[in-house]
C-alpha cells in the first residue's frame, strides 16, 4: 500500500525526469537561437553609431573649447601687422637717409612677424616647451635642407651693411654683368650690359635690353665688381697700332694732342675727386688729369695705348669719338709715309743650306737657280 504523499511525491518526479529529458533533446543548432543573432548585430551597429555620433560631438566641443584661441592667435598676427606698419613709417622718418636703413626696416619687420607667428603657435599648442623643442627639430631639419637659401639671405644682409652695390650701380658679378634693378632677399635682378669679352647680342657696355637674376649667395663665393660705387668713373684705354717704320715721336705727339683737346677739361674734375678719395685711402699715387700716351711692342707692329678718364656708362662714346679724331687727323697728307699704318704681313727668311741667312734677292750659296725678284 502507498499513501497519497509517496504518490504524489511520485509523480512530481516523474514529471521533472520528463521535462529534463525533452529539453536534453532539443537541438542546439534550431530556429531559437536566430532572435539571439540578430539583437546582438543590432547593439554592435547601435553602438557604432553612437560612437561616431560621439566622435563628432567631441570635435565640435573641441571646436567651441579651441574658438578663443583661434581668435587670440588671429589678433596676435593682426596686431603684428598693425607694429610692423607703424614701425616702418616711423623709422623711414628717423633713418631713411641712412644707405642701410631698408635693411634695418626689413630686420624689424621680419623680427615683428617671427614674434607674432611665436605667440600665435604657442597660444594654439598649449605647451610652449613642445612648442620650443618641435622648433628645434624643425630648425635643424630645415637648416640642412635649405643651404642655398639660407647663403643668400646672409650675402643679402651683408650687401645691406656692407654696401657692396646699391639699386642703379653698375656691377659685375660672376658671369652677370648689368645695372641692377633690384635686391631682393633671396636675389638680385640686373638689366643686362653687353661686353666685347663674353657672348650676347650687344658687342659692347650697352644694355641688351635682357633681366638677370642671380642668388645672393654669389656676394660670398664670387668676385662683386662695382663699376660706379663710391667713384662713378673707370679708366679706359684705346690702343693705336702704326708699323715698325714709323716716326714714334710725331705719332706721340699727334696722338697726345688728339687726346687732350678732346678729354683734357673733361678729366679734371673726376681725376680731382678719384685723388681724394686715394688720400683717404692712404693711398699717395699720382693721378693724371690729362690723357696719356704709352707704348708697347708687339709681333710686327707697335701700339700706342692712351689712356683717359670717363664715365663708366660712357665708354663707348668716348672710345668711338676719340677713333674717329685719330682717324681723321692721321689721314691727313703732313703724315703720309711718317705715321704708317699697320695691316697683317709676313717675313720670310731665306737661308742657304749651312742655314746662313741670305738676301731674298740673292740665290743661294751653291745653286745655279736665279733669285726671284719677289716674293
Amino acid at each position: 500500500m502507498i499513501s497519497p504523499g509517496e504518490a504524489g511525491l511520485a509523480q512530481d518526479t516523474l514529471e521533472s525526469e520528463t521535462l529534463t529529458d525533452s529539453l536534453n533533446t532539443v537541438n542546439p543548432n534550431d530556429s531559437l537561437t536566430s532572435p539571439a543573432t540578430d539583437s546582438t548585430a543590432v547593439l554592435s551597429s547601435k553602438e557604432a553609431t553612437d560612437e561616431a555620433l560621439s566622435a563628432l560631438g567631441n570635435l565640435w566641443n573641441s571646436f567651441f573649447y579651441n574658438l578663443p584661441k583661434f581668435f587670440i592667435a588671429l589678433a596676435a598676427l593682426l596686431l603684428a601687422w598693425v607694429i610692423a606698419w607703424l614701425l616702418k613709417k616711423l623709422l623711414r622718418k628717423l633713418i631713411g637717409s641712412w644707405h642701410s636703413s631698408s635693411a634695418i626696416i626689413s630686420l624689424v619687420s621680419i623680427a615683428v612677424w617671427l614674434l607674432a607667428i611665436g605667440v600665435a603657435l604657442s597660444v594654439m599648442a598649449g605647451d610652449i616647451r613642445a612648442l620650443v623643442g618641435s622648433l628645434g627639430l624643425i630648425g635643424l631639419a630645415l637648416s640642412w635642407s635649405l643651404q642655398t637659401p639660407i647663403e643668400s639671405f646672409t650675402g643679402w644682409l651683408l650687401n645691406s651693411f656692407q654696401g657692396y652695390y646699391r639699386v642703379g650701380d653698375r656691377i659685375r658679378v660672376g658671369e652677370v654683368f648689368g645695372d641692377v634693378y633690384r635686391i631682393d632677399f633671396l636675389t638680385t635682378t640686373v638689366w643686362e650690359i653687353g661686353s666685347p669679352y663674353q657672348a650676347g647680342y650687344v658687342n659692347a657696355e650697352q644694355p641688351t635690353g635682357r633681366m638677370v637674376t642671380f642668388p645672393n649667395n654669389e656676394i660670398l663665393t664670387g668676385t662683386v665688381i662695382n663699376l660706379t660705387g663710391d667713384f662713378p668713373y673707370v679708366w679706359d684705354e684705346l690702343p693705336v697700332s702704326v708699323a715698325n717704320e714709323s716716326d714714334l715721336p710725331l705719332a706721340l705727339q699727334v696722338l697726345d694732342k688728339t687726346a687732350q683737346d678732346l678729354l683734357g677739361t673733361y678729366m679734371e674734375q673726376p681725376a680731382h675727386q678719384y685723388y681724394q678719395l686715394m688720400q683717404e685711402a692712404g693711398l699717395q699715387d699720382k693721378i693724371a688729369d690729362k690723357p696719356q700716351v704709352f707704348l708697347s711692342t708687339e709681333d710686327s707692329w707697335t701700339n700706342l695705348n692712351i689712356r683717359y678718364l670717363v664715365g663708366a656708362r660712357e665708354r663707348r662714346k668716348w672710345k668711338s669719338e676719340l677713333t674717329l679724331r685719330i682717324a681723321q687727323e692721321l689721314s691727313k697728307p703732313e703724315y703720309l709715309n711718317k705715321i704708317i699704318p699697320v695691316y697683317p704681313r709676313q717675313q720670310v727668311q731665306l737661308i742657304d743650306p749651312a742655314g746662313i741667312p741670305q738676301p731674298i734677292n740673292s740665290p743661294a750659296k751653291g745653286s745655279n737657280e736665279p733669285a726671284p725678284d719677289t716674293l
